[in-house]
């Protein structure tokens, strides 16, 4: 039974520069990175299934919007017999500051619909998340237009440039646990 990684965002062009995809561009690398020949579309998600060391490991992107993306990933998980912890959510997170990572293993949904989406779906909160830090919105600005603003220039490349990070938290979950990745990731 493979693994699923998930990385939360919204289809479509218009939200492609906005920190709501925090998850969709780490998914995206590590696609490219263990080299995925072919996405598919399943279950409401764009998949990949790509070689991990001996074991299959399926990269997901629902194609809902962020607020009903569990029931996809509930799909996802009862089509490859994944459980709840071996399921990974790659999202954005105005908790933390931008540019950092964080991951975690369950909790509640702190304000996030899509992890509130997943855990009613799922029946649970004890999946593994990688938290990319996108910091709050300034002033009086609602949060929802801040992680949906589009990004240019230098505050587009800040934000590409934590992508790279995401995706080595998501390998150390795979390759050490979700303790150890706490450890290694959370201690900054």
């Amino acid at each position: 039974m493979p693994r699923i990684v998930v990385g939360l965002g919204n289809p479509g062009p218009e939200y492609e520069h906005t920190r709501h995809n925090a998850g969709f561009l780490v998914v995206d690398l590590l696609g490219e990175n263990l080299r995925a020949s072919y996405w598919k579309d399943e279950a409401g998600a764009k998949t990949a299934i790509v070689r991990f060391g001996d074991e299959e490991l399926v990269l997901a992107k629902p194609q809902t919007f962020m607020n009903v993306s569990g029931k996809a990933i509930a799909k996802l998980a009862d089509i490859h017999g994944a459980a709840v912890d071996e399921i990974i959510i790659v999202h954005d997170d105005i908790d933390l500051p931008p540019g950092s990572v964080r991951t975690k293993r369950g909790g509640g949904h702190g304000g996030h619909n899509g992890l509130r989406s997943i855990t009613d779906q799922l029946g649970s909160d004890a999946y593994p998340r990688i938290r990319i830090g996108v910091g709050r919105p300034p002033g009086r600005m609602d949060a929802a237009d801040w992680v949906l603003q589009q990004l240019r220039g230098e505050t587009l490349e800040d934000f590409e440039a934590m992508v790279p990070t995401g995706a080595q938290a998501v390998m150390h979950v795979l390759e050490h646990g979700i303790d150890s990745a706490m450890q290694e990731f959370n201690a900054g």
